[in-house]
């Protein structure tokens, strides 16, 4: 058995140094040419041991058995939502890169709930500390011997600054430390400062990953010479070759002739490989310095670029497997994996996102929040996903949560009828989400609160008589609750008599009147005398099914009270009004 090289996602927010860093090991400028110097597409680099060797320098005590670290470099945090293998993460082990100014960041935590959910170990790259207020600058020099050549106050300063992220990462689950101070790295998260830029920090950056893939990770990263296995990063047209496939190869042997079998929006894709290419390692694969090299075969762990007939319709995050042999048991073993395995209930909201592993990533998240998924999807938002929206009962549900995808023309035009909420973040659209249902909520509980008849108590003042009947006016206080035009009145000996039909408030009509107001009220139908006294007390008549409906709102403790003399006087004809 070989050791292969542990697979090490870089994560962390945008703009904090992912593919700067990397730029930094290889000694490339992949993110100058970015478009706005962001990521924007999963790249793989190989950075062989002999180059360790050299960046370490005298930091090497001893000889490694890994024969070096393949890095994935990702827009966001896409390693772990868009990659798998097996089910779990297709990384051996993280790099979250924070901004040791700006600290931990609400795109950080994802990343870091989503190296928790999928238990895989990481270390902290706390970059820019050349921006640290009198940072003595020294290139390309170890973290541990630019930090020596600091003045106390400066050393203090990023103390400080090492001690924000370790309190940060305490409340979310993690003793951390710097990596120079832990005897147990089994227990801490390892903190290096560093300086993507200058290459401060870098050497130790990997002496740290190298030594933790050797002491810890040695058994899982053995390695058999059977058929290859890997995951899709991305699917690409390149010029002479047609659709192609970006893969991580993590296991196993893949061969030019291989037949492969592919994960699909559809039924898997059985395909042969027509050309396997390879970059140099050091180089980049989203980038290239240099042409890819064309091999014969490939052993994991590796990035390599897959040309073969029939893949358009391959799926990012879907399982590539060699299947010369087992061909049916490939099949079955890719349709497993490609199977969305989402819980979904009779009522809830609709996801799309695009690839596999951000479809689940969006779907764990909601089920924390508790937030039920009917319709779960890969794919950018169609028209059909608008339409079946619109079948939802709950208007709390009726909405489109998509991550990382966008809304296909046909679909804009019917927008108008869903709440869609977009974003390549999955934290900004769960929080987006949240707040958008507390206000839906109020708004709800307002358009209830008029179509439901609502508690009222009012008192006719004896001096305030205008008129005896057709209609009858009198001033009244409202004691309780609210009264609206429209609405009968309640005696206390459960007689309803009269509707008002109006309110008047100083000079202005209105159409209701809340607690604690005086206002004039036109009543139909009664003589005050008769049916309505001068100095009594009377209430609304509710309806049974609205006080049904009442006692299960929220009402506050006054207009609960008046329900609750509302329906002492109802039972006393009905014993079990309202309930």
């Amino acid at each position: 058995m070989n050791i292969r090289q542990p697979i090490v996602s870089v994560l962390g927010h945008v703009d904090h140094g992912k593919t700067t860093l990397l730029d930094k090991i290889r000694g490339t400028s992949v993110a100058q040419r970015e478009a706005g110097k962001i990521t924007q597409h999963i790249g793989a680099t190989e950075v062989p041991i002999e180059a360790i060797y050299r960046i370490c320098g005298k930091l090497i005590k001893k000889e490694f058995k890994v024969p070096g670290l393949l890095f994935i470099d990702t827009p966001g945090h896409e390693a772990f939502t868009t990659l798998r293998a097996r089910g779990g993460s297709l990384a051996d082990l993280a790099v979250l890169v924070i901004d040791i100014n700006e600290g931990i960041m609400p795109q950080t935590v994802e990343s870091i709930n989503i190296l928790k959910r999928y238990r895989t170990p990481f270390v902290i790259a706390a970059n820019k500390i050349d921006l640290l207020f009198g940072w003595k600058n020294c290139e390309n020099e170890p973290f541990i011997v630019a930090f020596q050549k600091q003045k106390e106050k400066v050393k203090e300063l990023l103390d400080e600054k090492v001690y924000s992220i370790v309190e940060r990462l305490y409340e979310l689950g993690f003793s951390a430390e710097r990596y120079d101070r832990i005897s147990d790295f089994t227990q801490n998260v390892a903190i290096i400062p560093m300086s993507a830029k200058l290459g401060i920090g870098i050497a130790d950056l990997l002496l740290v990953l190298v030594g933790l893939a050797q002491k810890f990770l040695e058994k899982e990263l053995h390695t058999e010479e059977g058929a290859g296995e890997g995951t899709v990063l991305e699917v690409k047209e390149e010029r002479g070759l047609g659709k192609t496939i970006d893969v991580i190869v993590y296991s196993g042997i893949f061969r030019k002739g291989d037949v492969i079998v592919v994960g699909s929006t559809g039924e898997p894709i059985v395909t042969k490989i027509k050309a396997i290419l390879k970059p140099k390692p050091l180089d980049e694969m989203r980038d290239p310095r240099d042409r890819f090299l064309a091999v014969e075969e490939v052993h994991a762990a590796a990035g390599i670029k897959i040309a073969a007939p029939n893949l358009e319709n391959a799926l990012a995050g879907s399982p590539v497997i060699v299947a010369n042999e087992n061909l049916e048991d490939a099949i079955s073993r890719v349709k497993r994996e490609t199977a969305i395995h989402i819980e979904l209930q009779e009522e809830g909201v609709i996801i799309k996102a695009d690839a596999l592993g951000s479809l689940e990533a969006l779907a764990y998240e909601l089920k924390q929040e508790g937030i039920p998924i009917k319709k779960a999807d890969i794919g950018d938002i169609s028209k059909r996903d608008i339409v079946d929206s619109q079948t939802i009962g709950n208007p709390l549900y009726r909405v489109i949560l998509g991550f990382n995808v966008r809304v296909l023309p046909e679909a804009e035009k019917e927008a108008h009828k869903a709440k869609i909420f977009t974003s390549d973040v999955i934290y900004k659209i769960v929080e987006d989400y949240k707040e958008w249902v507390e206000n839906k909520k109020r708004e709800l509980e307002a358009q209830k609160r008029l179509e439901i008849t609502f508690p009222g108590k009012f008192k006719i003042l004896p001096e305030y008589i205008f008129r005896l009947s057709k209609p009858a006016i009198v001033g009244i206080r409202v004691l309780g609750g609210r009264i609206r035009v429209g609405q009968r009145i309640l005696r206390e000996d459960g007689r309803v008599v009269g509707r008002i039909k109006s309110i008047r408030k100083e000079d202005t009509n209105v159409t209701e009147a809340i607690m604690g107001e005086e206002v004039a009220i036109a009543i139909d139908d009664v003589t005050i005398g008769r049916q309505l006294k001068a100095g009594e007390i009377y209430y609304i008549d509710i309806p049974e099914d609205h006080g049904r409906k009442l006692f299960k709102m929220n009402l506050s403790y006054e207009d609960r009270e008046v329900l609750e003399e509302i329906a002492r006087i109802k039972r006393k004809e009905k014993p079990f009004w309202g309930l």
